[in-house]
């Protein structure tokens, strides 16, 4: 059963940070070095300064970014910048926004304290694979502060939305605390509530009590970083009631019927590969595929939006455009028999096994060491690297759907990495959860 609690979070004082847009950011693992320097310039008190600080020529055991972290957050603390919440909570994120197409969409989350299970349990489900450098980046920010900063962006089973159902009275009857102010993301209007109502708390809590097979949609590594945690924990400490925090995780569910769930490509970009040109990859990979030319991006795109699930399409671009259609529905079968159906089927595994791989000759090591690929979600820059003869080819997919997700989950099958790209990011500063051992939930 999926165990959910409310906690007392820690958040930016409204009465010092009045203007949210200028602390809060991304996901740690979104921010690189150009929207490092930019949110560092923003606000002396921006969130990065904690979750992805800046490394110096002379850090050490003692002073370092983990370090700086717990001074920041200790400092702040005292301050008045952040503060505690003075009763246990729940937080309601809505997040409106336009999709590439051109749609608008609502998509609520709700943030709340989830216990940490194995996955083996079957109440948490992963659906990508993850690496060990980031674990342990996290792990030591953790251990350090005692904090747990960025959320696990979760699927919920919910048919009937009687979660949101339950917390919709509150809602009207409560301002946000941020209301409809583009932050982080360009065309993502936030809103944030803060639920103290012990009634609504309680009847959440019990509606989500049965669940199970809930799905992890992004931040893989932080669920394993906290379950890492909790063990290391558990080890030092082994007389810890059940309720200390490090037995849970901050969590932001999104119930799998939200109309606002939506999932974009990835695209891959080819770079720095030699082995062959255009023409070749053209022949090579009609082994596999129907290949079309076609006379420009329009027309590719419209393609791939008609590919079906039975046979899917890939464009493909190195100055000149094309369309390819997988021929035989059936080849991984053959080639991969051990794996799951669900998984052969996904457009990113028919990619990468029979193009990157087979076609291309790029082994999955190579993949994994980002040696001759980039991954995009927009997919002008791919356009724009090739025509500037920074990269070779560009790879155009259609999304993941979200029945394939569940498909391979339950399956008990890892998706491929950038498998899935849920739009938009549950974004970091809104609240934070602490997992120290003298806190209680």
């Amino acid at each position: 059963m999926a165990v959910v609690k409310p906690f007392n979070g820690i958040r930016y004082n409204p009465q010092r940070i009045p203007d949210l847009s200028q602390v809060i950011t991304q996901p740690y693992d979104r921010i690189h070095e150009a929207e490092q320097a930019r949110y560092y310039d923003l606000n002396p008190y921006n969130l990065t300064r904690i979750i992805q600080g800046r490394k110096t020529d002379h850090d050490s055991d003692s002073d370092n970014v983990y370090t700086r972290a717990r001074c920041y957050i200790q400092t702040w603390l005292a301050e008045g910048v952040l503060m505690r919440e003075e009763q246990p909570a729940l937080y309601v994120l809505e997040q409106t926004y336009t999709t590439p197409s051109g749609e608008t969409r609502t998509r609520r989350g709700l943030s709340a304290a989830l216990q940490l299970t194995r996955f083996d349990e079957g109440v948490i489900l992963p659906h990508e694979r993850t690496l060990s450098g980031p674990k342990m980046d996290r792990l030591n920010l953790t251990r350090v502060t005692a904090t747990t900063w960025g959320h696990i962006f979760i699927l919920y089973p919910d048919d009937e939305n009687r979660v949101n159902e339950i917390l919709q009275p509150y809602l009207d009857a409560h301002p946000p605390i941020v209301a409809r102010e583009q932050v982080v993301e360009s065309h993502v209007e936030q809103r944030f509530w803060v639920v103290d109502d012990p009634q609504v708390i309680e009847a959440v809590v019990q509606e989500m009590g049965p669940k199970r097979n809930l799905i992890i949609a992004d931040g893989h590594h932080r669920y394993e970083t906290a379950l890492n945690y909790r063990d290391e924990m558990r080890a030092k400490y082994p007389d810890a009631p059940p309720d200390a925090p490090f037995n849970y995780t901050m969590v932001t569910l999104v119930s799998m019927s939200d109309p606002g769930l939506v999932i974009l490509p990835t695209h891959r970009l080819i770079h720095s590969y030699g082995r062959m040109d255009g023409s070749e990859v053209r022949q090579r990979a009609q082994e596999y595929f129907d290949l079309v030319e076609v006379s420009g991006r329009e027309e590719m795109e419209q393609a791939l939006a008609e590919a079906t699930a039975e046979q899917p399409r890939f464009g493909f671009y190195d100055g000149q455009y094309a369309v390819l259609t997988l021929r035989d529905p059936d080849v991984l079968a053959r080639l991969l028999p051990e794996r799951a159906a669900a998984w052969r089927t996904l457009d990113v595994t028919i990619l990468h096994e029979l193009f990157i791989e087979r076609v291309l000759g790029i082994d999955k090591a190579a993949v994994e060491r980002k040696e001759n690929i980039d991954y995009l979600r927009d997919p002008q820059l791919g356009y724009d690297a090739v025509d500037e003869g920074k990269a070779k080819f560009l790879l155009l997919l259609n999304p993941t759907r979200m029945e394939q997700v569940r498909a391979c989950t339950q399956a008990g099958e890892k998706m491929p990495q950038k498998s899935t790209d849920f739009y938009p990011k549950v974004i970091s500063g809104l609240v934070a959860m602490g997992v120290g051992l003298e806190e209680r939930l």
